[in-house]
Protein backbone atom coordinates (compact mmCIF):
# COMPACT_ATOMS: atom_id res chain seq x y z
CA UNK A 1 0.00 0.00 0.00
CA UNK A 2 3.02 2.03 0.82
CA UNK A 3 4.16 1.94 -2.47
CA UNK A 4 1.09 2.32 -4.56
CA UNK A 5 0.96 6.01 -2.42
CA UNK A 6 4.37 6.87 -3.01
CA UNK A 7 3.95 6.00 -6.81
CA UNK A 8 1.09 8.04 -6.77
CA UNK A 9 2.57 10.93 -4.97
CA UNK A 10 5.41 10.90 -7.51
CA UNK A 11 3.04 10.76 -10.57
CA UNK A 12 1.04 13.58 -9.10
CA UNK A 13 4.30 15.54 -8.62
CA UNK A 14 5.67 14.89 -12.06
CA UNK A 15 2.13 16.03 -13.36
CA UNK A 16 2.15 19.48 -11.25
CA UNK A 17 5.65 20.04 -12.40
CA UNK A 18 5.21 19.71 -16.15
CA UNK A 19 1.90 21.41 -16.00
CA UNK A 20 3.84 24.24 -14.48
CA UNK A 21 6.98 23.87 -17.04
CA UNK A 22 4.34 23.71 -20.07
CA UNK A 23 3.03 27.17 -18.49
CA UNK A 24 6.07 28.44 -18.07
CA UNK A 25 6.93 28.03 -21.34
CA UNK A 26 3.89 28.89 -22.99
CA UNK A 27 4.41 32.28 -21.15
CA UNK A 28 7.44 33.09 -22.30
CA UNK A 29 6.78 31.92 -25.82
CA UNK A 30 4.06 34.69 -25.39
CA UNK A 31 6.08 37.18 -24.24
CA UNK A 32 8.58 36.41 -27.11
CA UNK A 33 5.81 36.85 -29.59
CA UNK A 34 4.57 40.43 -27.86
CA UNK A 35 8.34 41.49 -28.00
CA UNK A 36 8.91 40.50 -31.64
CA UNK A 37 5.43 41.96 -32.95
CA UNK A 38 6.38 45.31 -30.80
CA UNK A 39 9.41 45.13 -32.38
CA UNK A 40 8.52 44.48 -35.47
CA UNK A 41 5.86 47.44 -35.47
CA UNK A 42 8.50 49.90 -33.45
CA UNK A 43 11.58 49.22 -35.63
CA UNK A 44 10.72 48.94 -39.33
CA UNK A 45 13.26 52.16 -39.71
CA UNK A 46 14.99 54.82 -37.94
CA UNK A 47 11.97 56.67 -36.98
CA UNK A 48 10.72 56.31 -33.62
CA UNK A 49 6.76 54.64 -32.95
CA UNK A 50 5.43 53.02 -29.98
CA UNK A 51 2.72 50.62 -30.30
CA UNK A 52 -0.51 51.16 -29.22
CA UNK A 53 -3.92 49.88 -29.21
CA UNK A 54 -6.32 52.25 -31.29
CA UNK A 55 -10.25 52.51 -30.25
CA UNK A 56 -12.91 51.19 -32.81
CA UNK A 57 -15.56 53.04 -32.58
CA UNK A 58 -14.13 57.01 -32.23
CA UNK A 59 -10.87 55.68 -34.04
CA UNK A 60 -7.74 57.51 -34.72
CA UNK A 61 -7.14 59.51 -38.16
CA UNK A 62 -3.91 57.22 -38.92
CA UNK A 63 -1.22 55.38 -36.52
CA UNK A 64 0.15 57.34 -33.78
CA UNK A 65 4.09 58.09 -35.05
CA UNK A 66 2.60 57.11 -38.82
CA UNK A 67 4.89 56.62 -41.19
CA UNK A 68 4.88 57.60 -44.63
CA UNK A 69 3.45 55.51 -46.97
CA UNK A 70 1.06 53.83 -44.23
CA UNK A 71 -2.28 53.26 -45.37
CA UNK A 72 -6.11 51.56 -44.41
CA UNK A 73 -9.32 51.28 -45.61
CA UNK A 74 -12.26 50.58 -43.04
CA UNK A 75 -15.77 49.70 -43.76
CA UNK A 76 -18.33 50.18 -40.83
CA UNK A 77 -21.73 48.89 -39.99
CA UNK A 78 -23.91 49.75 -36.94
CA UNK A 79 -27.33 49.68 -35.50
CA UNK A 80 -28.62 52.14 -32.76
CA UNK A 81 -32.10 50.83 -30.58
CA UNK A 82 -33.69 53.69 -29.93
CA UNK A 83 -37.08 54.56 -27.93
CA UNK A 84 -39.13 55.17 -31.44
CA UNK A 85 -37.02 54.06 -34.56
CA UNK A 86 -33.45 52.49 -34.61
CA UNK A 87 -30.89 53.92 -36.95
CA UNK A 88 -28.20 51.62 -38.96
CA UNK A 89 -25.25 53.26 -39.78
CA UNK A 90 -22.49 52.32 -42.56
CA UNK A 91 -19.11 54.18 -43.28
CA UNK A 92 -16.16 54.10 -45.84
CA UNK A 93 -13.23 55.39 -44.43
CA UNK A 94 -9.21 56.20 -45.96
CA UNK A 95 -6.85 56.84 -43.85
CA UNK A 96 -2.99 57.39 -45.11
CA UNK A 97 0.38 59.08 -44.03
CA UNK A 98 1.80 61.16 -46.54
CA UNK A 99 4.59 62.10 -44.85
CA UNK A 100 5.99 60.80 -41.25
CA UNK A 101 3.86 61.36 -38.84
CA UNK A 102 1.41 62.97 -40.34
CA UNK A 103 -2.02 61.19 -41.27
CA UNK A 104 -4.82 61.81 -43.37
CA UNK A 105 -8.45 60.74 -43.66
CA UNK A 106 -11.63 61.17 -45.60
CA UNK A 107 -14.96 59.39 -44.57
CA UNK A 108 -18.45 59.04 -45.64
CA UNK A 109 -20.95 58.15 -42.92
CA UNK A 110 -24.90 57.07 -43.94
CA UNK A 111 -27.63 56.89 -41.62
CA UNK A 112 -31.11 54.82 -42.11
CA UNK A 113 -33.86 55.14 -39.81
CA UNK A 114 -36.64 52.68 -39.21
CA UNK A 115 -39.80 53.17 -37.12
CA UNK A 116 -40.33 50.72 -33.75
CA UNK A 117 -43.28 50.08 -31.98
CA UNK A 118 -46.13 51.33 -34.12
CA UNK A 119 -44.55 54.69 -34.51
CA UNK A 120 -45.65 56.96 -36.76
CA UNK A 121 -43.02 57.87 -39.99
CA UNK A 122 -43.46 61.54 -39.56
CA UNK A 123 -41.74 60.96 -36.03
CA UNK A 124 -38.87 59.56 -37.73
CA UNK A 125 -35.78 61.48 -38.94
CA UNK A 126 -35.00 60.41 -42.97
CA UNK A 127 -32.18 58.79 -44.41
CA UNK A 128 -29.17 60.75 -44.61
CA UNK A 129 -25.60 60.79 -45.87
CA UNK A 130 -24.72 62.41 -42.95
CA UNK A 131 -21.84 64.14 -43.91
CA UNK A 132 -18.08 64.70 -46.03
CA UNK A 133 -15.42 64.65 -43.24
CA UNK A 134 -11.98 65.27 -43.96
CA UNK A 135 -9.26 65.27 -41.27
CA UNK A 136 -5.48 65.23 -40.04
CA UNK A 137 -3.38 64.53 -37.60
CA UNK A 138 0.02 65.14 -36.32
CA UNK A 139 2.05 62.92 -33.81
CA UNK A 140 4.48 65.77 -31.76
CA UNK A 141 5.75 63.47 -29.44
CA UNK A 142 7.05 60.10 -29.53
CA UNK A 143 8.75 58.42 -26.41
CA UNK A 144 10.32 55.19 -26.63
CA UNK A 145 11.59 55.43 -23.19
CA UNK A 146 8.29 55.61 -21.18
CA UNK A 147 5.60 54.45 -24.41
CA UNK A 148 3.93 57.43 -24.94
CA UNK A 149 2.80 59.12 -27.58
CA UNK A 150 0.89 62.87 -28.00
CA UNK A 151 -0.61 64.01 -31.50
CA UNK A 152 -3.02 67.00 -32.17
CA UNK A 153 -5.87 66.88 -34.82
CA UNK A 154 -8.34 68.26 -36.79
CA UNK A 155 -11.45 67.48 -38.36
CA UNK A 156 -13.73 69.13 -41.19
CA UNK A 157 -17.12 67.99 -40.97
CA UNK A 158 -19.56 69.50 -44.21
CA UNK A 159 -23.13 68.35 -42.96
CA UNK A 160 -25.41 67.03 -45.87
CA UNK A 161 -29.19 67.74 -45.84
CA UNK A 162 -31.43 64.56 -45.82
CA UNK A 163 -31.34 62.08 -48.89
CA UNK A 164 -35.23 62.81 -49.54
CA UNK A 165 -34.89 66.81 -49.49
CA UNK A 166 -31.15 66.78 -50.94
CA UNK A 167 -31.21 69.72 -54.00
CA UNK A 168 -28.31 70.82 -55.80
CA UNK A 169 -28.00 74.54 -54.09
CA UNK A 170 -29.13 73.01 -50.80
CA UNK A 171 -26.74 69.81 -50.20
CA UNK A 172 -24.36 71.19 -47.69
CA UNK A 173 -26.39 72.38 -44.86
CA UNK A 174 -23.69 73.11 -42.03
CA UNK A 175 -19.96 72.76 -41.26
CA UNK A 176 -18.60 71.26 -38.04
CA UNK A 177 -15.13 72.36 -36.43
CA UNK A 178 -13.54 70.04 -34.52
CA UNK A 179 -9.77 69.85 -33.07
CA UNK A 180 -8.85 67.41 -30.96
CA UNK A 181 -5.94 66.23 -28.56
CA UNK A 182 -5.05 62.83 -28.32
CA UNK A 183 -2.32 61.09 -25.64
CA UNK A 184 -1.32 57.23 -25.34
CA UNK A 185 0.86 55.42 -23.01
CA UNK A 186 1.35 51.45 -23.25
CA UNK A 187 2.01 49.70 -19.98
CA UNK A 188 5.12 46.95 -20.47
CA UNK A 189 3.68 44.85 -23.81
CA UNK A 190 0.03 44.01 -23.34
CA UNK A 191 -1.74 47.13 -21.18
CA UNK A 192 -2.87 50.04 -23.58
CA UNK A 193 -4.40 53.64 -22.09
CA UNK A 194 -5.52 56.83 -24.04
CA UNK A 195 -7.41 60.02 -23.90
CA UNK A 196 -8.84 61.59 -26.97
CA UNK A 197 -10.61 64.86 -26.86
CA UNK A 198 -11.30 68.17 -28.03
CA UNK A 199 -14.56 70.61 -28.31
CA UNK A 200 -17.38 70.33 -31.45
CA UNK A 201 -18.27 73.55 -32.97
CA UNK A 202 -20.68 73.59 -35.38
CA UNK A 203 -22.39 76.27 -37.35
CA UNK A 204 -25.78 75.67 -39.44
CA UNK A 205 -25.71 77.76 -42.91
CA UNK A 206 -29.18 79.06 -41.89
CA UNK A 207 -28.82 79.93 -38.63
CA UNK A 208 -26.89 82.41 -37.02
CA UNK A 209 -26.69 80.64 -33.70
CA UNK A 210 -23.84 77.72 -33.21
CA UNK A 211 -24.08 74.48 -31.34
CA UNK A 212 -21.19 73.30 -29.57
CA UNK A 213 -20.26 70.43 -27.21
CA UNK A 214 -17.23 68.81 -25.42
CA UNK A 215 -15.99 65.34 -26.19
CA UNK A 216 -13.57 63.12 -24.03
CA UNK A 217 -12.85 59.69 -24.82
CA UNK A 218 -10.78 57.81 -22.34
CA UNK A 219 -9.70 53.92 -23.05
CA UNK A 220 -8.40 50.73 -21.64
CA UNK A 221 -7.04 47.94 -23.96
CA UNK A 222 -5.15 44.08 -23.12
CA UNK A 223 -3.49 42.82 -25.80
CA UNK A 224 -3.95 39.44 -25.94
CA UNK A 225 -0.16 37.77 -25.50
CA UNK A 226 0.97 36.68 -28.60
CA UNK A 227 -1.19 37.95 -30.83
CA UNK A 228 -2.59 41.31 -32.36
CA UNK A 229 -6.12 40.79 -30.75
CA UNK A 230 -6.98 42.80 -28.09
CA UNK A 231 -10.14 43.21 -25.63
CA UNK A 232 -10.64 46.40 -24.46
CA UNK A 233 -13.45 49.40 -23.18
CA UNK A 234 -14.32 52.82 -24.65
CA UNK A 235 -15.78 55.74 -22.24
CA UNK A 236 -17.46 58.17 -24.96
CA UNK A 237 -18.10 61.61 -22.95
CA UNK A 238 -20.58 64.72 -24.27
CA UNK A 239 -20.35 68.00 -22.29
CA UNK A 240 -22.68 70.10 -24.06
CA UNK A 241 -24.07 72.99 -21.48
CA UNK A 242 -26.10 71.64 -18.82
CA UNK A 243 -26.15 68.36 -20.52
CA UNK A 244 -23.75 64.71 -19.74
CA UNK A 245 -24.06 62.07 -21.92
CA UNK A 246 -21.78 58.93 -21.68
CA UNK A 247 -21.72 55.67 -23.72
CA UNK A 248 -20.07 52.81 -22.60
CA UNK A 249 -18.53 50.83 -25.66
CA UNK A 250 -16.75 47.00 -24.54
CA UNK A 251 -15.25 46.13 -27.78
CA UNK A 252 -12.70 43.02 -28.98
CA UNK A 253 -10.33 43.46 -32.04
CA UNK A 254 -10.08 40.43 -33.79
CA UNK A 255 -7.04 39.46 -36.63
CA UNK A 256 -8.67 37.16 -39.03
CA UNK A 257 -5.70 37.37 -41.69
CA UNK A 258 -2.54 39.25 -42.49
CA UNK A 259 -3.57 42.24 -43.40
CA UNK A 260 -7.06 41.97 -42.12
CA UNK A 261 -8.75 42.85 -38.56
CA UNK A 262 -12.57 42.71 -37.32
CA UNK A 263 -13.90 44.71 -34.53
CA UNK A 264 -16.72 44.13 -32.36
CA UNK A 265 -18.62 47.24 -30.73
CA UNK A 266 -21.06 47.09 -28.11
CA UNK A 267 -22.71 50.46 -26.77
CA UNK A 268 -24.15 50.85 -23.19
CA UNK A 269 -25.91 54.26 -23.20
CA UNK A 270 -25.88 56.04 -19.84
CA UNK A 271 -27.87 58.90 -19.17
CA UNK A 272 -29.58 59.20 -22.85
CA UNK A 273 -33.54 59.94 -23.07
CA UNK A 274 -33.77 58.12 -25.90
CA UNK A 275 -30.94 56.05 -27.12
CA UNK A 276 -30.35 52.42 -25.56
CA UNK A 277 -28.45 50.18 -26.62
CA UNK A 278 -25.93 49.73 -29.33
CA UNK A 279 -23.91 47.67 -31.97
CA UNK A 280 -20.40 47.71 -34.34
CA UNK A 281 -18.41 46.12 -36.93
CA UNK A 282 -15.58 47.67 -37.88
CA UNK A 283 -13.45 45.74 -40.96
CA UNK A 284 -9.82 46.89 -41.21
CA UNK A 285 -7.82 46.32 -44.14
CA UNK A 286 -3.94 47.35 -44.15
CA UNK A 287 -3.01 46.99 -48.03
CA UNK A 288 0.65 46.16 -48.28
CA UNK A 289 0.73 45.83 -44.85
CA UNK A 290 2.75 42.08 -43.82
CA UNK A 291 2.62 41.09 -40.34
CA UNK A 292 4.85 38.19 -39.18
Amino acid sequence: MVKYIVAIAMLLAHTTTSAQTEREETKEINNTKDSLYIEEVENKTELPKVLHAEPLFIDLIRDLGARKGEREWNIGFGITDNQKYDAYQTLVEYEWAPADRLGLEIEVPFTFHAPVNGTARSEVPSHRMESIKTAMQYTFLVSERINTSLAIGYINELELADLSYMRLNKIVQGNVFNPFFVAAKRWGNNFHTLVYTGPRLGKPFNYTHWHNRFDVNTNIHYMIPGTRNFIGVEFNKEFSGHDFDMTIRPQLRVSVADNLLVGIVAGISVQRENERFSSFLRLIWEPGNKHN
